[in-house]
């Protein structure tokens, strides 16, 4: 079951505050007495709760609730937690303030330890924005993290990932409904542009020339925008969206006055033991930055996953065992 957590008059990173931050997370499993089995899996773009359970959990799986107390969390924006469609006035729609990863994972770190009153956690982990949040928190609390998994993200984003970001921006702002973010109905062209976007970064391009996309039903690149990547995100709110990206977009685990900027800096100061597992095809995050990320972290180390997915290898059930195997590996280790 859902729950919520809020904060009163939280205020933002990048200016700004919000009356209430309300941050929606689920939790499976159950707690020991020693409160040493807790795993924190934080969401990606457009996921959700649910979503980050059927990619990283189940039985049999390395991370699974007869083991451990799972704590789910919903980024802010993603329609769940605080976002532009369920913030009230003045703080609503395109006035939705700018959230950063540092905001999110303030507001996770205040849940855990005043709701669940947790001081330590085994493992967080994610993908793309739940790797970049997982970064975010080993640098931000480092001596509350025992161990770390960020799949398929960065701890700081590229500006290549940027220009990608504003495309994606640039087709959903320009869709005649969007109306300067207080449109009257969906902008579903926008929305189906970003899509179609998001659909040639997403998977490889080995994938497409091997027609990997039939094992989601479709007989070719077209059906599989439609059929996949269309719905993926119609069901958004599109300023929800646009709120999401914003934070893609500042992702920087330097950029506070921990660190003031000095990347090498945050990664250093990481002390869980981590293992940070990229996609070797993936067109966001390329290998090349995760391993220039994990020779700054004392207890780091790179594990490449190999699959034509691309960024979406964590849905594919050969590069999910990939991720077990090194998940299990961490979750071993003292």
């Amino acid at each position: 079951m859902l729950e919520y957590f809020e904060s009163e008059n939280f205020l933002l990173q990048k200016g700004g505050v919000l009356p209430i931050a309300r941050l929606a997370y689920r939790t499976i499993g159950s707690l020991n007495a020693a409160k040493d089995n807790v795993v924190l899996i934080l969401s990606w773009y457009s996921g959700t709760d649910e979503d980050s359970e059927a990619v990283f959990c189940g039985e049999g799986r390395a991370i699974n609730s007869q083991d451990h107390f799972i704590v789910f969390t919903n980024l802010l924006g993603n329609g769940r937690s605080s976002s532009p469609s369920n913030t009230p006035s003045p703080n609503d729609r395109v006035r939705f303030p700018i959230v950063t990863y540092f905001d999110n994972v303030r507001l996770q770190h205040e849940m855990l330890t005043t709701a669940l009153g947790i001081q330590k956690i085994k493992l967080v982990a994610g993908w793309s924005m739940g790797a970049a949040q997982t970064y975010q928190w080993a640098a931000q609390y480092p001596e509350m993290i025992e161990r770390a998994a960020p799949i398929a993200g960065s701890a700081r984003t590229a500006s290549f990932n940027r220009v990608f970001l504003f495309s994606m921006r640039r087709a959903l702002e320009l869709d005649p409904a969007f109306e300067a973010g207080y449109y009257r109905r969906p902008p579903v062209d926008g929305i189906k542009a970003l899509a179609t976007i998001y659909a040639g970064w997403g998977v490889s391009e080995v994938f497409y020339r091997l027609k990997a996309y039939a094992a989601l039903g479709a007989d070719n690149h077209e059906e599989f925008v439609k059929f996949f990547w269309e719905p993926t995100f119609l069901k958004h709110d599109a300023n929800d969206l646009l709120a999401q990206l914003a934070t893609w977009e500042y992702g920087d685990i330097s950029d506070n006055s921990l660190y003031k900027k000095d990347l090498v800096a945050a990664l250093s100061a990481i002390k869980a033991r981590t293992i940070v597992s990229p996609v070797d095809l993936d067109r966001f995050f390329p290998p090349v930055d995760s391993l220039a990320e994990a020779e700054h972290m004392p207890n780091g180390e790179c594990k490449t996953i190999k699959s034509i997915w691309g960024h979406m290898a964590p849905v594919e059930p050969d590069a999910q065992r990939q991720i077990d195997a090194s998940l299990s590996a961490l979750l071993a280790a003292p």
